[in-house]
C-alpha cells in the first residue's frame, strides 16, 4: 500500500499548506539555479574564471539538492499528518541560512576585490 492511502486524510487546508511550502521551497532552489546561471554568464569581471565556475557549481549544487530535499520533507509532513504525529523538524533551515551567508560573504569579497 501507498504512504498516501496510509493513515486518515488530513483537513485539506493543512495539506495544500504543506504543498505551498513544498512550492516555496523549489522556488528557493530554481533561484539558486538562476544565480548560478547569471553568475557565469554575466559576471566575467568577478575574480577568476576559476572562482567562478566554484561558485556557480557550489549554487548549483545547492539548488539541485534543495530541490531533492523539498519532496522529501513535503512526504515526511504529509505522513505525519496522515498518522497524527509530530510534524519532523527540518534541518533546511540553518543549512540554506547558513549557505546563503557564506556565498553572499564570498560574492561581496568578490566584489569588493575585483
Amino acid at each position: 500500500m501507498r504512504w498516501w492511502q496510509t493513515g486518515t486524510r488530513p483537513d485539506y487546508r493543512f495539506s495544500l499548506a504543506n504543498e505551498r511550502t513544498f512550492l516555496a521551497w523549489i522556488r528557493t532552489a530554481l533561484a539558486l539555479i538562476a544565480g548560478a546561471v547569471g553568475i557565469d554568464q554575466f559576471a566575467s569581471h568577478l575574480g577568476s574564471p576559476l572562482t567562478r565556475l566554484s561558485l556557480a557549481l557550489v549554487l548549483f549544487c545547492a539548488g539541485g539538492t534543495l530541490a531533492a530535499t523539498a519532496y522529501m520533507r513535503w512526504a515526511r509532513a504529509e505522513r505525519a499528518m496522515r498518522h497524527d504525529a509530530d510534524l519532523p523538524r527540518s534541518l533546511l533551515l540553518p543549512l540554506l541560512a547558513t549557505l546563503t551567508a557564506l556565498l553572499a560573504t564570498a560574492l561581496a569579497w568578490l566584489v569588493v576585490t575585483s
